[in-house]
Protein backbone atom coordinates (compact mmCIF):
# COMPACT_ATOMS: atom_id res chain seq x y z
CA UNK A 1 0.00 0.00 0.00
CA UNK A 2 0.77 3.56 -0.32
CA UNK A 3 0.63 6.24 2.81
CA UNK A 4 0.42 9.72 1.98
CA UNK A 5 1.03 12.05 4.93
CA UNK A 6 -0.31 15.21 5.74
CA UNK A 7 1.63 18.53 4.52
CA UNK A 8 4.44 19.64 6.98
CA UNK A 9 3.61 16.47 9.53
CA UNK A 10 6.66 16.61 11.96
CA UNK A 11 9.09 13.50 12.22
CA UNK A 12 7.27 12.12 15.36
CA UNK A 13 4.15 12.01 13.79
CA UNK A 14 5.48 10.33 10.96
CA UNK A 15 7.67 7.90 13.18
CA UNK A 16 4.32 6.96 14.74
CA UNK A 17 2.93 5.87 11.37
CA UNK A 18 6.17 4.37 10.35
CA UNK A 19 5.40 2.59 14.50
CA UNK A 20 1.91 1.54 13.30
CA UNK A 21 2.96 -0.25 9.66
CA UNK A 22 5.85 -2.10 11.20
CA UNK A 23 3.18 -2.98 14.12
CA UNK A 24 0.60 -5.25 11.02
CA UNK A 25 4.40 -6.69 10.08
CA UNK A 26 5.00 -5.13 7.33
CA UNK A 27 8.05 -3.44 5.56
CA UNK A 28 8.69 0.34 5.20
CA UNK A 29 9.69 2.43 2.22
CA UNK A 30 9.72 6.27 2.45
CA UNK A 31 9.84 9.27 -0.48
CA UNK A 32 10.85 12.19 1.37
CA UNK A 33 9.86 15.30 -0.74
CA UNK A 34 9.98 18.91 -0.26
CA UNK A 35 6.47 19.33 1.81
CA UNK A 36 5.56 15.78 2.21
CA UNK A 37 6.22 12.44 2.57
CA UNK A 38 5.12 8.89 1.31
CA UNK A 39 5.27 6.08 2.36
CA UNK A 40 5.38 2.52 0.68
CA UNK A 41 4.54 -0.91 2.80
CA UNK A 42 4.93 -4.29 1.48
CA UNK A 43 4.80 -7.61 2.75
CA UNK A 44 1.93 -10.13 4.16
CA UNK A 45 -0.92 -10.01 6.98
CA UNK A 46 -4.45 -7.91 6.89
CA UNK A 47 -4.17 -5.43 4.58
CA UNK A 48 -7.51 -4.53 5.06
CA UNK A 49 -7.00 -3.92 8.80
CA UNK A 50 -3.68 -2.10 8.06
CA UNK A 51 -5.88 0.37 5.87
CA UNK A 52 -7.89 1.06 8.66
CA UNK A 53 -6.13 1.87 11.50
CA UNK A 54 -3.62 4.28 9.33
CA UNK A 55 -6.93 6.36 8.12
CA UNK A 56 -8.08 6.51 11.71
CA UNK A 57 -4.41 8.68 12.18
CA UNK A 58 -4.89 12.16 11.88
CA UNK A 59 -1.46 12.85 9.84
CA UNK A 60 -2.23 10.21 7.51
CA UNK A 61 -4.13 12.11 3.68
CA UNK A 62 -4.76 8.79 2.09
CA UNK A 63 -3.88 5.18 2.44
CA UNK A 64 -4.02 2.96 -0.56
CA UNK A 65 -3.41 -0.24 -2.00
CA UNK A 66 -1.35 -0.83 -4.68
CA UNK A 67 -3.12 -3.01 -7.22
CA UNK A 68 -0.07 -4.21 -9.58
CA UNK A 69 2.49 -6.73 -8.30
CA UNK A 70 5.17 -4.63 -8.91
CA UNK A 71 4.75 -2.13 -5.92
CA UNK A 72 7.98 0.14 -5.42
CA UNK A 73 8.55 0.46 -9.18
CA UNK A 74 5.15 1.26 -10.24
CA UNK A 75 3.94 4.84 -11.11
CA UNK A 76 1.17 4.39 -8.34
CA UNK A 77 4.05 4.24 -5.93
CA UNK A 78 5.70 7.54 -7.17
CA UNK A 79 4.55 9.59 -10.15
CA UNK A 80 7.81 11.50 -10.77
CA UNK A 81 10.39 9.99 -12.45
CA UNK A 82 13.26 8.15 -10.89
CA UNK A 83 16.43 10.32 -11.58
CA UNK A 84 20.26 8.62 -10.91
CA UNK A 85 23.10 10.19 -11.21
CA UNK A 86 26.37 8.64 -12.61
CA UNK A 87 29.17 10.81 -12.96
CA UNK A 88 28.41 13.84 -14.72
CA UNK A 89 25.07 12.35 -15.62
CA UNK A 90 21.88 12.35 -14.66
CA UNK A 91 19.42 9.43 -16.02
CA UNK A 92 15.95 10.30 -16.06
CA UNK A 93 16.28 13.51 -16.09
CA UNK A 94 15.60 16.68 -18.56
CA UNK A 95 18.98 14.93 -20.41
CA UNK A 96 19.27 12.54 -22.91
CA UNK A 97 22.18 10.08 -22.07
CA UNK A 98 24.49 8.02 -24.29
CA UNK A 99 26.42 5.31 -23.15
CA UNK A 100 28.95 4.37 -25.87
CA UNK A 101 32.01 1.48 -26.08
CA UNK A 102 32.91 -1.60 -26.92
CA UNK A 103 31.21 -5.07 -26.05
CA UNK A 104 34.49 -5.94 -24.82
CA UNK A 105 37.86 -4.50 -23.07
CA UNK A 106 40.51 -6.19 -24.84
CA UNK A 107 43.36 -4.03 -24.35
CA UNK A 108 44.53 -0.90 -22.74
CA UNK A 109 45.24 0.90 -26.43
CA UNK A 110 41.59 -0.30 -27.30
CA UNK A 111 39.72 0.87 -24.70
CA UNK A 112 41.50 4.38 -23.80
CA UNK A 113 40.48 5.04 -27.77
CA UNK A 114 36.99 4.05 -27.31
CA UNK A 115 36.74 6.26 -24.43
CA UNK A 116 38.00 9.54 -26.63
CA UNK A 117 35.97 8.57 -28.67
CA UNK A 118 33.13 8.37 -27.11
CA UNK A 119 33.73 11.52 -25.02
CA UNK A 120 34.22 13.54 -28.04
CA UNK A 121 30.45 12.06 -29.94
CA UNK A 122 29.04 13.27 -26.57
CA UNK A 123 28.32 10.08 -24.35
CA UNK A 124 28.32 10.70 -21.24
CA UNK A 125 29.26 7.03 -20.13
CA UNK A 126 31.53 4.34 -21.40
CA UNK A 127 30.48 0.94 -21.74
CA UNK A 128 32.73 -1.66 -21.46
CA UNK A 129 32.46 -5.54 -20.44
CA UNK A 130 34.91 -6.88 -18.09
CA UNK A 131 33.14 -9.92 -17.54
CA UNK A 132 31.53 -11.10 -20.79
CA UNK A 133 28.50 -14.01 -20.66
CA UNK A 134 29.39 -15.83 -23.84
CA UNK A 135 26.95 -18.82 -25.70
CA UNK A 136 29.94 -21.11 -26.07
CA UNK A 137 32.85 -21.89 -23.40
CA UNK A 138 35.62 -21.03 -26.11
CA UNK A 139 34.53 -17.64 -27.02
CA UNK A 140 36.70 -14.78 -24.88
CA UNK A 141 35.14 -13.80 -21.65
CA UNK A 142 36.77 -11.03 -20.55
CA UNK A 143 39.84 -9.41 -18.40
CA UNK A 144 38.16 -10.14 -15.72
CA UNK A 145 39.83 -7.44 -12.75
CA UNK A 146 42.16 -6.49 -14.98
CA UNK A 147 39.10 -5.15 -17.41
CA UNK A 148 37.88 -3.41 -14.42
CA UNK A 149 41.11 -1.50 -13.45
CA UNK A 150 41.50 -0.33 -17.52
CA UNK A 151 37.99 0.95 -17.40
CA UNK A 152 38.95 2.78 -13.91
CA UNK A 153 42.04 4.42 -16.13
CA UNK A 154 39.59 5.44 -18.49
CA UNK A 155 37.45 7.23 -16.96
CA UNK A 156 40.31 8.84 -15.29
CA UNK A 157 41.46 10.26 -18.49
CA UNK A 158 38.21 11.30 -20.43
CA UNK A 159 35.86 11.90 -16.89
CA UNK A 160 33.60 9.73 -18.43
CA UNK A 161 31.40 7.26 -16.11
CA UNK A 162 31.39 3.70 -16.66
CA UNK A 163 28.68 0.85 -16.82
CA UNK A 164 29.80 -2.73 -17.15
CA UNK A 165 28.34 -5.81 -16.65
CA UNK A 166 28.20 -8.12 -13.18
CA UNK A 167 27.44 -12.04 -13.61
CA UNK A 168 27.59 -13.28 -10.52
CA UNK A 169 26.82 -12.20 -6.84
CA UNK A 170 30.41 -13.43 -6.14
CA UNK A 171 31.26 -10.25 -8.20
CA UNK A 172 29.35 -7.25 -7.12
CA UNK A 173 31.27 -5.88 -4.32
CA UNK A 174 34.27 -6.07 -6.91
CA UNK A 175 32.78 -4.45 -9.82
CA UNK A 176 31.50 -2.17 -7.40
CA UNK A 177 34.93 -0.75 -6.40
CA UNK A 178 35.60 0.14 -9.97
CA UNK A 179 32.13 0.69 -11.70
CA UNK A 180 29.60 3.61 -11.46
CA UNK A 181 26.70 1.73 -12.84
CA UNK A 182 26.21 -2.02 -12.85
CA UNK A 183 24.69 -3.56 -15.68
CA UNK A 184 22.87 -7.08 -15.41
CA UNK A 185 22.55 -8.75 -18.81
CA UNK A 186 19.51 -10.59 -20.48
CA UNK A 187 20.73 -13.42 -18.75
CA UNK A 188 21.00 -12.97 -15.39
CA UNK A 189 17.35 -10.84 -15.61
CA UNK A 190 16.04 -13.53 -12.97
CA UNK A 191 19.23 -14.47 -11.16
CA UNK A 192 17.38 -13.65 -8.31
CA UNK A 193 20.33 -14.36 -5.91
CA UNK A 194 22.52 -11.64 -7.96
CA UNK A 195 19.40 -9.54 -7.59
CA UNK A 196 19.12 -9.29 -4.02
CA UNK A 197 22.81 -9.04 -3.28
CA UNK A 198 22.29 -6.31 -5.70
CA UNK A 199 19.84 -4.18 -3.41
CA UNK A 200 22.93 -3.54 -0.67
CA UNK A 201 25.79 -2.52 -3.50
CA UNK A 202 25.70 0.68 -3.21
CA UNK A 203 25.31 1.42 -7.28
CA UNK A 204 22.98 2.21 -9.99
CA UNK A 205 21.83 -0.83 -11.78
CA UNK A 206 20.64 -1.14 -14.93
CA UNK A 207 18.53 -4.17 -15.93
CA UNK A 208 18.46 -5.49 -19.36
CA UNK A 209 15.47 -7.66 -20.30
CA UNK A 210 15.36 -11.57 -20.71
CA UNK A 211 15.31 -12.78 -24.15
CA UNK A 212 11.87 -14.07 -23.58
CA UNK A 213 10.92 -11.97 -20.93
CA UNK A 214 7.92 -10.11 -20.35
CA UNK A 215 7.24 -6.76 -19.67
CA UNK A 216 5.49 -7.82 -15.84
CA UNK A 217 8.51 -10.25 -15.57
CA UNK A 218 11.49 -7.19 -16.18
CA UNK A 219 9.15 -5.02 -13.90
CA UNK A 220 9.03 -7.92 -11.13
CA UNK A 221 13.13 -8.69 -10.88
CA UNK A 222 13.71 -4.90 -10.81
CA UNK A 223 11.44 -4.89 -8.04
CA UNK A 224 13.51 -7.44 -6.03
CA UNK A 225 16.77 -4.74 -6.65
CA UNK A 226 14.12 -1.70 -5.04
CA UNK A 227 12.65 -4.18 -2.45
CA UNK A 228 16.15 -4.89 -1.42
CA UNK A 229 17.44 -1.39 -0.44
CA UNK A 230 18.69 -0.06 -4.07
CA UNK A 231 16.21 2.66 -5.86
CA UNK A 232 18.64 3.66 -8.59
CA UNK A 233 17.20 0.92 -10.94
CA UNK A 234 17.09 1.64 -14.84
CA UNK A 235 15.50 -0.47 -17.19
CA UNK A 236 17.56 -1.59 -20.43
CA UNK A 237 15.01 -3.14 -24.03
CA UNK A 238 17.34 -4.68 -25.75
CA UNK A 239 15.19 -6.72 -28.15
CA UNK A 240 13.95 -10.34 -27.52
CA UNK A 241 13.91 -14.01 -29.26
CA UNK A 242 10.90 -14.33 -31.62
CA UNK A 243 10.98 -16.26 -35.09
CA UNK A 244 12.55 -13.27 -36.72
CA UNK A 245 16.23 -13.52 -38.39
CA UNK A 246 16.62 -11.14 -40.62
CA UNK A 247 18.05 -9.23 -36.96
CA UNK A 248 19.76 -10.78 -33.96
CA UNK A 249 16.59 -10.21 -31.64
CA UNK A 250 13.64 -7.97 -32.14
CA UNK A 251 13.21 -5.05 -31.06
CA UNK A 252 9.51 -4.69 -28.84
CA UNK A 253 9.92 -0.83 -29.43
CA UNK A 254 6.57 -0.54 -27.90
CA UNK A 255 7.77 -1.39 -24.59
CA UNK A 256 9.98 1.99 -24.51
CA UNK A 257 6.14 3.66 -23.69
CA UNK A 258 4.21 0.99 -22.21
CA UNK A 259 6.95 1.02 -19.62
CA UNK A 260 6.63 5.03 -19.23
CA UNK A 261 3.18 4.28 -18.48
CA UNK A 262 3.73 1.53 -15.78
CA UNK A 263 6.89 2.28 -13.92
CA UNK A 264 9.05 5.82 -12.77
CA UNK A 265 12.45 4.13 -13.40
CA UNK A 266 13.91 5.18 -16.64
CA UNK A 267 14.03 3.46 -19.79
CA UNK A 268 17.03 2.83 -22.23
CA UNK A 269 17.40 1.48 -25.54
CA UNK A 270 20.04 -0.86 -26.62
CA UNK A 271 19.53 -0.81 -30.45
CA UNK A 272 22.89 -2.85 -31.25
CA UNK A 273 21.53 -6.19 -29.45
CA UNK A 274 18.58 -5.64 -30.63
CA UNK A 275 19.61 -5.31 -34.49
CA UNK A 276 22.87 -7.27 -34.56
CA UNK A 277 23.40 -5.21 -37.64
CA UNK A 278 25.58 -1.69 -37.46
CA UNK A 279 23.77 -0.91 -40.35
CA UNK A 280 20.18 -0.76 -38.64
CA UNK A 281 21.82 1.14 -35.02
CA UNK A 282 21.37 4.61 -36.03
CA UNK A 283 17.77 4.71 -37.55
CA UNK A 284 16.87 2.61 -34.12
CA UNK A 285 18.81 4.94 -32.47
CA UNK A 286 16.36 7.95 -33.48
CA UNK A 287 13.77 6.11 -33.03
CA UNK A 288 14.46 5.60 -29.45
CA UNK A 289 14.83 8.70 -28.98
CA UNK A 290 11.52 9.61 -30.75
CA UNK A 291 9.64 7.41 -28.89
CA UNK A 292 10.63 8.38 -25.42
CA UNK A 293 13.36 6.32 -24.26
CA UNK A 294 16.02 7.99 -21.09
CA UNK A 295 18.64 7.20 -23.07
CA UNK A 296 20.97 5.05 -25.70
CA UNK A 297 23.35 1.95 -24.47
CA UNK A 298 25.38 1.79 -28.07
CA UNK A 299 28.56 -0.45 -28.71
CA UNK A 300 31.50 1.45 -30.76
CA UNK A 301 34.52 -0.01 -31.25
CA UNK A 302 37.88 1.64 -32.73
CA UNK A 303 38.51 -1.17 -35.15
CA UNK A 304 35.21 -3.28 -35.30
CA UNK A 305 36.50 -6.22 -37.72
CA UNK A 306 39.06 -6.71 -35.02
CA UNK A 307 36.95 -6.95 -32.20
CA UNK A 308 36.96 -10.25 -30.31
CA UNK A 309 33.12 -10.41 -29.48
CA UNK A 310 30.00 -8.22 -31.47
CA UNK A 311 32.08 -6.88 -33.82
CA UNK A 312 29.26 -7.24 -36.47
CA UNK A 313 26.81 -4.82 -34.36
CA UNK A 314 29.39 -2.71 -33.45
CA UNK A 315 29.81 0.99 -34.64
CA UNK A 316 32.86 2.28 -36.38
CA UNK A 317 34.21 5.99 -34.95
CA UNK A 318 32.90 7.74 -38.20
CA UNK A 319 29.80 5.72 -37.83
CA UNK A 320 28.86 6.76 -34.36
CA UNK A 321 30.28 10.35 -34.58
CA UNK A 322 27.74 10.83 -37.91
CA UNK A 323 24.73 9.21 -35.76
CA UNK A 324 25.69 11.53 -32.67
CA UNK A 325 25.14 14.36 -34.93
CA UNK A 326 22.11 13.10 -36.67
CA UNK A 327 20.45 12.71 -33.29
CA UNK A 328 20.88 16.14 -31.85
CA UNK A 329 17.80 17.64 -33.77
CA UNK A 330 15.55 14.62 -32.22
CA UNK A 331 17.20 15.62 -28.70
CA UNK A 332 16.02 19.11 -29.17
CA UNK A 333 12.75 17.31 -29.44
CA UNK A 334 12.84 15.18 -26.95
CA UNK A 335 14.08 17.52 -24.55
CA UNK A 336 11.21 19.70 -25.22
CA UNK A 337 9.11 17.33 -24.49
CA UNK A 338 10.54 16.10 -21.35
CA UNK A 339 10.17 19.44 -19.58
CA UNK A 340 6.53 20.05 -21.05
CA UNK A 341 6.24 16.32 -19.05
CA UNK A 342 7.81 17.34 -16.09
CA UNK A 343 6.14 20.14 -15.70
CA UNK A 344 2.75 18.38 -16.18
CA UNK A 345 3.55 15.78 -13.45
Amino acid sequence: MIISIRRHATKQQIAEVTARVEEFGYKVHSIEGEERVVIGVVGTGDVTACLESLESMPQVEKAVRISVPYKFVSKEFRSAKTEIKAGNAIIGGEEFVVMAGPCSVESEKQILESAEIAARGGAKLLRGGAFKPRTSPYDFQGLAEEGLKLLDKARRQTGLAIITEVMSDRDVELVAQYADVLQIGARNMQNFALLKTLGGCGRPIMLKRGLSATIKELLMSAEYIVAHGNPNVMLCERGIRTFETETRNTCDITAIPVLNELTHLPVILDPSHATGKRRLVPALSRAGVAIGADGLIVEMHPHPEKAVSDGAQSLNPEQYLRMMEDLKPYIKLWKDARIAETAVV
